[in-house]
């Protein structure tokens, strides 16, 4: 019994043996779920406050701008620029004239106003600002701000003054390279990548706003590609830091001290609008400026339209991506490609076309003598077109404009109605001819006709294209009416009769 007793009492210790050792299992693992929860939630809290970190970086308002300041000033310049110009133009000649003569008792008036002999030629100057992109002393500002200069002077932060010479220049994108020759290394700015700026963004514009050098200000990234109507390849970051005159040719720099921009544009009375070009962009041109002192783009050689509006439904293009061409250059690339008016573009190498600036810029990148893939849109039906890019040449294409576009019987000048001057001129839609002038005396000038008006239709007839526009009125005959469906800006619709 003793025996047995014994035996059932070591089971009993055992089981509580086994239970004492489970519940000390089971409060190790315990811990150890707890462990590894604190672990991973403060990992996750620690990567959630880095993140905040870099947003508060960039999106809230930092608590001061001194340091970013302090060590970018350095390399922005100060530009004086001085070009002699001759006359003064037609209403300085206007106001200049002396009604009689040599002897005129207000001689002393007029020349206290207006010079000696203000038709010889007065110097013009002009300020703006720079910055330095490398220790050898090339500076990047705007075209306009050195544009037929006599003679540059550069001003550093330091007070030390350079002439400057010019290097090359873009009026295209308003960019300009200049030098100066220093006996020592200067202080530069780094580039940054305007493409990864987000709108609501911190920058800082440094220039010289109405000649008060080193002036910094600083606001947010309000817009992206913005197209203002100041050149084919408009794509300005718009900015509400205080940009005014005299900030041209001055950096936009993010929060890391990089330039993003080059403060470029404001809108007269406009508070808080200023732009910039993007310096992704200017990359590409202070490179070519500086390796061969102009810029070589490539032309393919059509005239372009996007799709908007009905042509979206009408063509099937889907999301009305691409670009429709509205005329064809005899001779030069698309033509000698096969390509033909009323194709839609939709990629070039690859890259989707998203509209016709979208093109320009992409045409205008490709080298000249390259060889590319043109896929088009013909009837609904994708067609591909090799074509070797030319050179781009603006003095030839002015003068081919301006044949093209000009009736020698009305004195009507024309050109196609792109979106770009929709914009400037605030239309709402984007097809259609567009008046670009009108010669005095002239049969137009007569009927009425206005610089600005868009051609909708001639004798009932849709005309959406120049190429149509000259056709409906080269056949109307000598002595026969015509009747213009206009659309004026401020006014509306009108028809304006004439007889050729």
């Amino acid at each position: 019994v003793v025996a047995f007793s014994s035996v059932i009492q070591r089971g009993d210790f055992m089981r509580y043996k086994i239970k004492l050792n489970a519940r000390w299992l089971n409060i190790v693992l315990l811990y150890r779920i707890f462990f590894v929860t604190v672990f991973l939630l403060g990992g996750c809290l620690f990567s959630a406050y880095e993140s905040f970190a870099e947003a508060k970086n960039s999106f809230m308002i930092p608590e001061s701008f001194s340091s970013l300041a302090k060590s970018a000033s350095p390399a922005v310049v100060n530009i004086r620029a001085e070009k002699t110009v001759s006359g003064g133009g037609r209403v300085y000649r206007h106001f200049s004239k002396r009604p009689f003569g040599k002897d005129d008792p207000f001689n002393d008036f007029f020349e206290r106003f207006f010079g000696e002999d203000p038709l010889k030629g007065h110097k013009q100057r002009s300020l703006g600002s720079g910055f330095i992109i490398d220790t050898d002393g090339y500076i990047v500002t705007n075209n306009h701000v050195v544009e037929d200069a006599d003679n540059i002077k550069v001003k550093l932060k330091n007070e030390e003054e350079f002439e400057a010479t010019v290097v090359g220049r873009d009026p295209k994108t308003d960019i300009a390279l200049i030098k100066i020759k220093a006996k020592k290394d200067l202080p530069n700015l780094a580039t940054g990548d305007s493409d990864e700026l987000m709108v609501g963004q911190w920058v800082v514009a440094i220039g010289s706003p109405f000649g008060l050098e080193q002036t910094v200000t600083a606001g947010i990234v309000s817009a992206k590609g913005r197209v203002i109507g100041s050149g084919p390849y408009d794509d300005f970051i718009q900015t509400d830091a205080s940009i005014n005159p005299g900030n041209s040719g001055g950096p936009l720099l993010n929060m890391d001290g990089e330039v993003v921009g080059i403060n470029t544009a404001i809108i007269a009375g406009g508070t808080g609008i200023g732009f910039a070009i993007p310096i992704n962009l200017a990359k590409k041109i202070i490179g070519q400026l500086k390796k061969d002192g102009e810029v070589t783009r490539g032309w393919l050689g059509v005239a372009i339209q996007s799709l908007n509006g009905e042509l979206k439904e009408y063509y099937g293009v889907e999301n009305g991506a691409g670009a429709l061409v509205t005329e064809i250059f005899p001779g030069d690339p698309a033509d000698k490609a096969g390509i033909k008016v009323k194709d839609i573009i939709i990629s070039v190498n690859g890259k989707a076309v998203k509209d016709s600036r979208a093109l320009s810029s992409i045409i205008a990148d490709v080298g000249v003598g390259e060889n590319v893939n043109i896929v088009v849109l013909r009837n609904g039906k994708k067609n591909v077109f090799k074509a070797n890019i030319a050179k781009r040449d603006d003095k030839k294409l002015a003068v081919t404009s301006s044949k093209k576009g000009r009736s020698s019987e009305l004195g009507v000048q024309v050109s196609q109605l792109t979106v770009e001057k929709a914009r400037r001129y605030n239309f709402l839609e984007t097809q259609g001819v567009f008046v670009d002038g009108v010669e005095p005396g002239s049969i137009g000038e007569q009927a009425g006709i206005l610089h600005g008006d868009i051609i909708k239709e001639i004798n009932h007839l849709k005309v959406l294209t120049v190429s149509e526009y000259m056709e409906a009125i080269q056949k109307i005959k000598k002595g026969e009416s015509i009747q213009m469906f206009i659309k004026r800006i401020n006014v509306g619709f009108i028809v304006i009769k004439i007889t050729k």
